[in-house]
């Protein structure tokens, strides 16, 4: 049996440290998740995204009493990026928490639907964690075409 490794690599600074642009986006992130529906869990998540033509776009989470039929902050933002902005790929999406791996699979398929790598923001208490693509987060995700 043949062993294998891998190796992940993403940088991390201080949300003080950000490009400007990131910092605003992940400021944008941040209000979001203010504006989070989670009277049930109590954690309330927020996602921004800057598309190619430099748009920023907002959601977060909103939970249901019937609880499957919530949505998490990442891809109510992904899904209206897509609905509205069909022709524009994402260039850039911070999130005030880690992605489930649902979200890390739909942020995946959206990479590969418009063939651009989507940078990726994910805020740590004061830390951000910045990846240059989706495929860090999901290196062996689920793929049927």
């Amino acid at each position: 049996m043949k062993r294998s490794s891998l190796t992940i690599r993403f940088s991390q600074t201080a949300k003080d440290k950000l490009e400007p642009a990131d910092a605003q986006l992940m400021e944008q992130a941040v209000e979001a998740a203010r504006n989070a529906y989670a009277p049930y869990s109590q954690f309330h998540v927020g996602a921004a995204v800057r598309l190619v033509t430099g748009e920023v776009l907002k959601g977060n989470n909103q939970e249901n009493a019937s609880f499957p039929a919530g949505i998490c902050a990442e891809r109510s933002v992904v899904y209206y990026a897509h609905a509205n902005y069909p022709g524009s790929a994402i260039d850039t999406i911070a999130v005030t928490a880690s992605p489930c791996g649902v979200c890390r699979q739909v942020l995946l398929e959206s990479e590969k639907r418009k063939k651009s790598p989507i940078r990726v923001l994910l805020a740590s208490g004061n830390e951000v964690r910045i990846f240059d693509s989706v495929k860090d987060l999901l290196p062996f995700g689920f793929d049927s075409f």
